[in-house]
């Protein structure tokens, strides 16, 4: 299967990978830690309790690391207790040094940074990571990244991101892991054990942020920063349940979202901050705001002025105010005024401190500033391995007519596409301190492979397609035995404020590849982007295409591992890929409607134009070789109330070459107190054949696994009929029915 490093991977497995069952519980302060945050809160001003609460940020100029006039004053004067964009040795080194020798009581800070797929090392984008449907790979990933930041002079990174989404014009996709709550809880576990380690306090254990808490996918329209409205029972079902297994993993902070949930945004809201993480969950942990978030409650329209959107926030469980400084300029009159309780600060100042003093802070300030860790860490060899793996366990082969792939190494290579000789793009959007001089190409990943490939650009990623660099693509493709084009977004097309409306190729790519398809030679499409994208054109024509995300720092070698079959993909897509955006929102567990589709009856569910289905389907994904699947066998067919359910299927690798697969069990429940989906995912093993052999693979299902939300809002199951669904992905699908009993 692994033609390259496998055994140099098996030992840096070992060695990087920490699944700790300390972080399998949520995070309880012990009761030492509790003991000297009391002490400490009894000599605290109300102006330094309120400092704890205060998050500020540096910046990061052409000339390195620098800080806004006035914030160090305000680290002396107490006003200041946490940090974020503060990293390199050097300069968090100082930054703490002024905290803990300059202040009257020398609280260390706590440095922040969005340590979202990487810091020096940069892995896949996490939409890209959730492919592999891998959550050793996850955690692996996230545990380098925790190991290289924290070497790095920070102790916070703000991630995992949970959020569940159905729409791809959302460009805050890449963050995530796509549509599925059951795939989505299960890596952010993953995540979460990775960034925290064995236990926090060890050096290279950073504290987890889950964002953003809570709903922020679902923004009308995939738009940024917009509005969500959903009934209580759809966000408790399908939206809620990352948050809850990150906090259940251990996750230390929470970050709030900037959209509103129920006509309150979450920065203010009682409901989502104290009655479901604080009451329901048991949260022990500090929530910081996202970017000036209570500011922006003004202009939701909640708040008369900043004062009044900070009362609304404190009261309602913020405990940490990032940027806005409401909290440092109005607090204290709030105080006053009885608006806020000391009550209410003293709780928030405490979750804060236990945290630093967790991480012990205390005990040594400067425990992440050490020079000789940072220079031995960042983008070692051992990282890069590990990085070169995740990545092309991440990319998902979509299609592959008459076995285009794999590639000879032998053959003479046409590697044409504005993305092919590209570096900066390939490190992708939220790329930590990743440089993209560190980053390999496509084109040094074919010929550092051996291979005998040549380039041309085509055109540009935006624009328009000159006939000069058309016709140079064009001949360039008639004189090989092969075409591969990379095509896709730039980096910053995704992300943060970067929703868009069209969500096909941007400019004149697919155009590029229609022509060059003309040529008649074998073209096989490299994507690289950060969402799904709608390229129906492409799908028809192309010979292969191959889904590869933004994979960081190893792009060009893993891509080139794919290609030429050194690494037989496995991926899996975390979100369906559909045929148009006007399909969006599109995926796999929707609800029947009391006019099913069916494609011989016009007064059905169903667009005129186009099919319901996507281009591709959450959880598909193509090999080198191919699997059948045995109908699935339950241990029982009529089972009782409580008991688990044990389904087994046979997998059989019916191909020529070893593979991976993922097994996915889907579930329907067939009639409930109110409408359910068509089907679920509950379950998923990946697993290793060899060619010709046959693996049984068996799931076990409880009571949790068949409950929802009911009619009367309780959590639980109904007894009745239930549909099991076994395959490849979650379109094909072996099915058996199992009857529950009271």
């Amino acid at each position: 299967m692994r033609k390259q490093y496998s055994l140099f991977l098996s030992t840096i497995t070992c060695s990087l990978l920490i699944i700790s069952s300390l972080n399998a519980q949520i995070y309880r302060p012990s009761a030492a830690v509790e003991e000297r945050v009391i002490k400490l809160l009894d000599k605290m001003t109300l102006e330094e309790k309120i400092g704890q609460l205060t998050l500020y940020t540096t910046d990061w100029g052409s000339t390195g690391p620098t800080i806004r006039e006035g914030y160090k004053n305000d680290i002396r004067s107490g006003a200041c207790g946490n940090l974020f964009n503060s990293h390199t040795v050097g300069f968090v080194r100082e930054l703490q040094r002024v905290a803990v020798e300059e202040t009257r009581l020398k609280i260390p800070l706590l440095f922040g940074f969005d340590v979202i797929h990487g810091y020096k090392t940069i892995f896949p984008i996490p939409l890209g990571e959730a492919a592999s449907w891998d959550m050793e790979v996850v955690e692996r990933a996230a545990r380098v990244a925790a190991i290289e930041a924290t070497a790095a002079g920070l102790n916070w990174t703000y991630a995992p991101m949970v959020d569940i989404s159905r729409d791809p014009r959302w460009g805050r996709v890449m963050e995530g892991a796509g549509e599925d709550t059951y795939l989505g809880s299960r890596i952010a576990e993953a995540r979460v054990r990775g960034f925290q380690g064995k236990k926090l306090g060890d050096p290279d254990a950073m504290l987890a942020c889950v964002k953003h808490f809570a709903g922020y996918g679902a923004s009308f329209g995939g738009r940024d920063y917009n509005t969500v409205d959903m009934s209580e029972r759809y966000f408790r079902n399908y939206f809620l349940p990352p948050y809850e297994a990150a906090v259940r993993a251990g996750a230390a902070t929470v970050m709030t979202s900037f959209n509103d949930y129920d006509g309150i945004p979450a920065t203010g809201n009682k409901f989502l901050l104290t009655d479901i993480l604080r009451k329901e969950w048991g949260f022990r942990g500090f929530v910081v705001t996202d970017y000036t978030s209570i500011n922006e409650m003004v202009n939701h329209g909640v708040a008369a002025d900043e004062k009044g959107a900070g009362e609304l926030a404190i009261n309602a469980g913020v405990d940490m105010d990032m940027q806005g400084a409401v909290y440092q300029r109005f607090l204290a009159q709030s105080v006053k005024d009885k608006k806020v309780s000391m009550l209410q600060i003293d709780e928030a100042v405490r979750r804060v401190l236990r945290l630093k003093f967790e991480l012990g802070l205390f005990e040594d300030p400067y425990k992440f500033c050490d020079e000789n860790r940072q220079n031995a860490q960042l983008l070692s060899a051992e990282h890069r391995a590990a990085a070169r793996d995740v990545a092309r366990k991440s990319i998902v082969l979509l299609k592959n007519n008459q076995d285009v792939l794999p590639l000879k190494k032998s053959a003479k290579i046409a590697l044409i596409g504005p993305l092919g000789d590209n570096k900066s793009e390939l490190i992708g959007n939220w790329n930590g301190a990743g440089n993209a001089d560190d980053c390999v190409s496509l084109l040094e990943g074919l010929r550092n492979a051996g291979a005998s490939a040549t380039f041309a650009r085509g055109c540009e990623v935006e624009g328009g397609m000159s006939k000069d660099d058309l016709a140079a693509a064009v001949a360039l493709a008639a004189g090989a035995d092969v075409v591969v084009v990379a095509v896709g977004e730039k980096a910053m097309m995704s992300g943060e404020a970067a929703s868009r409306a069209e969500i096909g190729l941007p400019g004149a790519q697919s155009a590029l590849v229609l022509e060059l398809v003309k040529t008649g030679k074998p073209v096989v499409v490299v994507l690289m982007n950060g969402r799904p994208l709608a390229i129906p054109e492409i799908a028809d024509n192309a010979g292969a295409i191959l889904e590869t995300w933004w994979l960081g720092t190893e792009a060009g070698n893993a891509i080139a591992d794919v290609l030429f079959g050194d690494y037989n993909p496995s991926a899996k897509l975390p979100m369906s890929f559909p045929r148009s955006v006007g399909q969006v929102p599109v995926f796999y567990n929707e609800k029947s409607t009391g006019r099913p589709y069916d494609p011989n009856s016009k007064w059905t569910s169903k667009y005129i134009d186009m099919s319901n289905s996507p281009q591709w389907p959450f959880g598909f994904g193509l090999s080198y070789t191919t699997f059948q699947y045995s109908e699935p066998k339950p241990d029982k067919t009529t089972y009782k109330k409580g008991e688990r359910l044990r389904v087994a299927v046979t997998v059989t690798n019916t191909g020529k070459r070893a593979g991976e697969e993922v097994a996915q069990l889907y579930l329907r429940d067939m009639v409930g107190s109110v409408t359910r989906p068509v089907k679920e995912l509950k379950g998923f093993q990946k697993i290793m054949l060899e060619a010709g052999a046959s693996k049984e693979v068996v799931f076990t299902l409880t009571e949790q696994d068949m409950s929802f939300y009911r009619h009367d809002m309780t959590f639980g199951v109904e007894p009745g009929e239930f549909e099991i669904m076994v395959g490849g992905n979650s379109s094909d699908l072996k099915r058996v029915r199992v009857t529950m009993t009271e």
